[in-house]
């Protein structure tokens, strides 16, 4: 089904093929989307380079997310470059390796602010930027990726469940700020996958143990699986929804025991 026929999106957050930034990508670009991809700096830059090639018409550009410089940078290049976006995917997650060890308590000060400011606010300055160039669209869908750490506690997770919370509470307080700009503002809520971005957490072979153990569709989803969803939620389907947060996770999420 071509969804998004049409439709300009940028993506923020693809790391190589196994990043569900880029499953969602290549769901979007199915869908009939015009792509931006945006990546961090030159060492990933060679990665996405690769991939955008295998997608019709894309375009990518560098913006590391916690430079109010390159975010400018990269509001302008789309700008020149397609005048106006429809959608915006925020896949970007990251915390210090030593803080994803041992106790939370033992979280540094400079770990929860670089955790937060990555993880969370990074979102916060890509609406910004991406508020006028959907209001050039007369409206958009903005979508962000979460994880039940948000809301439980997983060990090894710690300051990144920190973080999804207050990622999980942004969205509902952009959905306010945008809901009259005809702007949608949702969360994916996945079950655990291996990914690059997890391959820091240390008991990633537990969660995926206790997901197929408990989950009762007994697994963990498949990244089309949240692909599809994403797609979803980013598309004129899902219209009538903001503010949510939709979990992908086999059903784990409504599990006591």
């Amino acid at each position: 089904m071509r969804l998004l026929e049409g439709s300009t999106g940028l993506v923020v957050g693809v790391a190589n093929h196994r990043s569900l930034a880029w499953h969602i990508a290549s769901a979007c670009a199915a869908a009939g989307a015009r792509l931006v991809l945006s990546y961090q700096n030159e060492r990933l830059g060679e990665n996405v380079l690769r991939l955008a090639a295998d997608l019709p018409d894309t375009l990518t550009c560098r913006c590391d997310v916690s430079s109010d410089a390159d975010l400018s940078e990269l509001g302008s290049f789309l700008e020149r470059q397609v005048g106006g976006i429809d959608f915006l995917v925020h896949s970007v997650a990251w915390a210090r390796r030593e803080e994803l060890q041992g106790e939370f308590l033992a979280t540094s000060r400079e770990g929860f602010r670089e955790a937060h400011d990555i993880s969370v606010y990074s979102l916060v300055a890509l609406a910004r930027m991406a508020r006028p160039l959907m209001q050039a669209r007369r409206g958009g869908s903005i979508l962000t990726l979460s994880f039940l750490g948000s809301r439980r506690v997983f060990p090894g997770y710690n300051v990144m469940g920190a973080a999804k919370a207050s990622l999980e509470a942004s969205v509902r307080y952009l959905a306010s700020d945008l809901g009259p700009d005809n702007i949608r503002v949702n969360a994916l809520s996945a079950g655990p996958l291996r990914t690059l971005a997890a391959s820091g957490i240390r008991g990633l072979v537990r969660m995926l143990e206790l997901y197929r153990e408990r989950a009762p569709l007994g697994r963990s989803p498949d990244p089309s699986e949240v692909a599809d969803a994403a797609l979803f939620l980013l598309s004129p389907l899902s219209r009538g929804i903001t503010g949510e947060v939709l979990h992908v996770d086999g059903g784990y999420h409504l599990t006591g025991v």
